[in-house]
């Protein structure tokens, strides 16, 4: 028996990278699992990995900044396997630029995605949760990242929502608390995803809700980072699922209201 047997899971932004890692490691523990990609294709692939490994996985295909996506997201897991007991709150982009280039449309969009969409999620979730108490806890991890936890040049607006994060992640932890959910976050640092392995400069570009958004690092800034990382690499997806996944169990029932940094000790 697994440690997640029975259990339904929602993982926005699980088409690719970190997300998806995250959506096979939570099927491979006996989760049942909602896929969400801005696009149909990865999110397919996704399901059928799970699905062909004899999981159970179902998409939601959506941009998570859109209006009524939360809900129909919650709905979902409610009327494909009956229930939902983790949310995994993990899609999300970067658009950087210094503040005086920064415009609003920049920084609207990265708080939409990285922090208004969590919020509606979990408010959305909040009516299923209270009216249908189970005898185990529930659990919820947000996805921050280090540049909210110690700031990153370049991405006021990045940083102000992933720190944003870990403040609703505080809040609901005290909320929740009654209704047997735990509320962590994870803060990750340099992990390997088709955002940060593109080439800053090799103009990689990325169409996300019908913006293109220049992405990548350059490889000087890779190597460098790569050197103060004390185990002198980045992390994996698998690494950083493996992170999520243990904010899930039920070994971690009395951890709440934490922000588990994930970056090797780098900082």
């Amino acid at each position: 028996m697994s440690n997640l047997d029975g259990k339904v899971a929602l993982v926005s932004g699980s088409g690719r990278g970190i997300g998806r890692a995250i959506a096979l490691k939570l099927a491979a523990e006996g989760a049942s699992v909602v896929i969400n990609d801005l696009d149909a294709e990865p999110a397919a692939a996704t399901q059928q990995e799970i699905t062909a490994a004899g999981g159970r996985a179902v998409t939601c295909v959506g941009s998570v900044a859109e209006a009524g996506f939360a809900q129909r997201f919650v709905d979902t897991a409610i009327e494909t396997f009956g229930g939902l007991d983790i949310i995994v709150n993990n899609a999300g982009y970067t658009w950087d630029s210094v503040i005086q280039k920064m415009t609003d449309e920049q920084w609207d969009a990265i708080l939409d995605v990285n922090l208004t969409a969590p919020f509606r999620v979990l408010r959305a979730a909040q009516p299923f949760i209270k009216a249908n108490p189970v005898d185990y806890h529930r659990k919820v991890v947000n996805i921050s990242s280090t540049s909210g936890f110690y700031g990153s040049a370049g991405q006021a607006n990045y940083g102000a929502a992933k720190a944003g994060v870990i403040g609703l992640t505080k809040t609901l932890a005290k909320e929740w608390g009654r209704y047997k959910v735990n509320v962590n976050a994870v803060a990750f640092g340099f992990i390997h995803t088709r955002m940060t392995d593109a080439v800053a400069g090799d103009n990689s570009t990325l169409t996300i809700d019908g913006r293109e958004i220049r992405v990548g690092i350059s490889a000087e800034k890779a190597a460098m980072a790569a050197q103060v990382i004390p185990f002198g690499r980045a992390g994996t997806p698998d690494e950083a699922a493996g992170a999520v996944y243990l904010l899930c169990t039920p070994e971690a029932d009395y951890v709440n209201s934490q922000c588990l940094v994930v970056d090797a000790g780098r900082v």
